[in-house]
């Protein structure tokens, strides 16, 4: 009898068990170690993210020729992204996958998905006003993601380095970082909701860019609730003039952090004086905290404004802070530490969207085909934030981590069989969350949209 030839080679450096060897291939045939996606698939088909995309490009192919209409090529790079392979060079793996068919509506015998030259071409197709389009269609898909309109909105405006190794167009050098890179603006709101992202250079943003950028934000907030009132939150980089001018025109609430200017400092001496005395007669570690508002202005601003004054004093020494805002009323503290401080929740969220999410994956020549990386990164956070959202309010799953909830709910091996008459999906026995996995399903008509 002939001897059997394998078509792969097994796997080196297995030691036997029992004294029976331990032979590994990759020959199991329709198997997938990311049967989550088939929950996100569910997710995206209630958000319609890809098709609102899709709708804002112009399809210059012919029509009766085309394989992979562009909603597929978008949705399959999402997912991609959300399962943690940000490289489009997996494509040309995952396009056989036979979980990432079923996501994209294929069977697992049928024709492959698209290939790293497609996803390429495709995100180099948008034009400006097709990239446009595309972020008011985000914008759209963020009003859509309550269940009733708001009375009112938190919107936390950051921004965050993005070095890059290439000749990219806009790249800049960034004398902070030491590198070349961009310097995207992003919004979140106050629940952690991703509302816009704007490639940039790596430079501090202007006053006259920053105003730009609201107006148009704003008015599409508007477009879908006329009435809604927006509070806006940032740091020193966004208290420019310009931005309070138009917060004050636009009847926005704002509380921004201040650079600290001489000016400043001789409203809080005094205070800082007797901050440190009666910290340093406690004798103890604990730091003590103080406030103080007032109303100045810079020379370039329109008006005064209510400034509050943070003042802490440590064994390390004296450290203030200043924000300004046109709120009436709130108490300083409460204004700081209840309402301004979380803020810095936006920068969780930019941590998750860039490091678990690999957003900072811009390496395209050009800068509309990173415009277009930049939105489907966004998409695909959307996927996991509303995984998360589809846990139990009180559990330790509705603040885990997207790497935690991707290790555990979506990297599950799976064997899959196709019959005659319906698809088999066979997950492992011993899979440790199947518990959450079935409640997560069981909600999703609680996923408003």
């Amino acid at each position: 009898m002939p001897a059997k030839v394998e078509a792969t080679s097994a796997l080196p450096g297995l030691s036997p068990v029992c004294g029976k060897p331990i032979i590994a291939r990759f020959d199991g045939g329709q198997l997938s170690s990311d049967a989550g996606v088939l929950a996100l698939r569910e997710i995206e088909s209630r958000l319609g993210i890809a098709d609102r995309l899709a709708a804002c490009v112009a399809d210059p192919r012919a029509a009766g020729r085309v394989v992979h209409g562009i909603a597929d090529i978008l949705r399959f790079r999402m997912l991609m992204i959300a399962a943690g392979y940000e490289d489009g060079n997996d494509a040309d793996s995952l396009r056989h996958d036979p979980a990432f068919k079923l996501a994209l509506g294929r069977l697992p015998d049928g024709a492959a998905l698209c290939s790293q030259p497609t996803i390429s071409r495709l995100e180099n197709l948008p034009r400006p006003r097709d990239l446009l389009r595309m972020g008011q269609a985000m914008v759209g898909l963020y009003c859509t993601s309550f269940r009733q309109v708001p009375r009112r909105i938190t919107l936390d405006i950051d921004d965050t380095f993005d070095a890059v190794h290439g000749g990219q167009q806009l790249r800049l050098f960034n004398a902070y970082y030491d590198a070349y890179g961009f310097q995207p603006i992003v919004v979140f709101d106050g629940e952690g909701r991703p509302v816009a992202a704007l490639l940039r250079p790596a430079c501090r943003p202007t006053g006259r860019e920053v105003r730009g950028f609201l107006r148009r934000l704003v008015r599409e907030i508007r477009g879908h609730w006329p009435r809604v009132e927006i509070l806006l939150r940032a740091d020193s980089h966004y208290c420019a003039p310009e931005v309070l001018d138009f917060c004050r025109v636009e009847h926005i609430d704002f509380i921004l952090g201040v650079a600290t200017t001489t000016t400043l400092r001789r409203h809080v001496e005094a205070l800082e004086r007797s901050t440190a005395a009666r910290q340093a007669a406690t004798a103890g570690p604990d730091k003590l905290r103080r406030y103080k508002e007032f109303h100045d202005g810079a020379a370039s601003w329109s008006r005064v404004e209510r400034i509050i004054a943070r003042v802490e004093a440590s064994v390390q020494g004296t450290d203030t802070r200043f924000v300004v805002t046109n709120l009436a009323g709130g108490a300083p503290r409460t204004l700081y530490e209840e309402l301004y401080c979380r803020r810095g929740q936006a920068e969780n969220h930019i941590k998750s969207w860039k490091t678990h999410l690999a957003a900072d994956r811009t390496s395209c020549h050009r800068a509309s085909a990173n415009q277009l990386r930049l939105m489907l990164h966004t998409g695909a956070y959307w996927l996991m934030w509303s995984l998360r959202r589809l846990m139990p309010a009180r559990s330790s799953w509705r603040v885990a981590q997207f790497d935690t909830l991707r290790l555990r709910l979506l990297k599950i091996a799976a064997r899959i069989v196709a019959w005659k008459t319906k698809v088999l999906v066979h997950l492992p026995s011993g899979c440790p969350d199947q518990t959450i996995l079935r409640l997560a399903l069981e909600r999703l008509p609680r996923l408003v949209i």
